[in-house]
């Protein structure tokens, strides 16, 4: 069968205006996690959600956005009330080594007390809600009893040990006045690099810092009036003030980190681990930078 030039000219420019235009959709169309492709300057997002335990996401993320030059400020959204204090202190750490390139800001939710207040502090500005509990600038650790319990069910514990403190903690027995002291200059040293990383990041004299770093919480407006955060303000008004910082002109493109996804099998086995570390967490004896209601702040 004989081709006709004239027909496959023609088919020939339909392939490649149909590339073309799937090159361009890729490029600029909208989406929630914004277009890694488009021309336009982009603000990283990076969520920081719940208890903390690792910190490995957000350090990832936070490495992501630092290498992209087309990300050109950094909003975390932080929505946790702390967790266990060296997660704290990575994810502080580099935002203040990521804040050398880029702006970065902090959008507060619904809570950002203790461990997330920790991590805010290291950031250019800090927008809260009105209603945000934040603060709690403070550390605590627990440990359970039951002594009295196995007395009753008829139970004895036999510890042997080398080195005075080994088991100091222990569920089964009082806490000598030696150990007490020891966990107590532990806390407070812990407490001291709080407060340390507070002050040497806001614009509040030392000694009000001290004054109300008793695991006090604030809302967000009492943080305002206390110095604590810049502003009051949505997540857009975060992104607007990162946009603003980075000398980025309109509306900047957003960039959402990619969300996770879990076969079936997976999300139900992860569904039983969370449960389980949660009914650990209430009588784990870990030390942390956390806010939780009734228990300690």
């Amino acid at each position: 069968m004989k081709r006709h030039p004239v027909i496959w000219g023609f088919l020939l420019l339909a392939i490649i205006g149909l590339v073309f235009f799937l090159i361009l959709r890729l490029i600029f169309a909208p989406g929630e996690g914004g277009s890694w492709f488009s021309f336009k300057d982009k603000v990283g997002v990076v969520l920081i959600e719940g208890v903390l335990s690792d910190s490995r996401d957000a350090v990832r993320q936070l490495e992501k956005y630092e290498r992209d030059g087309g990300i050109k400020a950094i909003v975390l959204r932080v929505n946790s009330p702390g967790g266990a204090v060296v997660p704290s202190q990575e994810i502080y750490d580099k935002v203040l080594a990521v804040k050398k390139s880029k702006k970065v800001v902090v959008s507060m939710g619904s809570v950002a007390a203790s461990g997330g207040y920790y991590i805010a502090c290291a950031a250019d500005r800090i927008i809260a809600n009105p209603g945000t509990i934040t603060g709690s600038i403070g550390v605590v650790v627990q440990f359970s009893q039951i002594e009295e319990l196995l007395k009753k069910i008829g139970l004895k514990s036999t510890v042997v040990k080398a080195g005075e403190y080994k088991d100091m903690g222990s569920p089964v027995r009082e806490m000598t006045p030696a150990e007490r002291a020891l966990v107590q200059g532990v806390i407070d040293d812990i407490h001291a690099q709080f407060i340390e990383a507070v002050v040497s990041n806001r614009r509040i004299d030392r000694q009000e810092i001290e004054r109300i770093a008793d695991a006090r919480i604030f809302t967000g407006r009492q943080a305002l009036a206390a110095g604590l955060v810049d502003g009051l303000g949505n997540m857009d008004h975060a992104i607007d003030t990162a946009a603003e910082l980075a000398g980025i002109e309109g509306r900047p493109e957003v960039i959402y980190p990619e969300e996770k996804r879990k076969g079936l099998l997976r999300y139900i086995t992860g569904e039983a681990v969370s449960s389980i570390a949660a009914a650990l967490g209430e009588t784990r004896s870990g030390i942390d930078y956390l806010y939780r209601p009734g228990v300690g702040m």
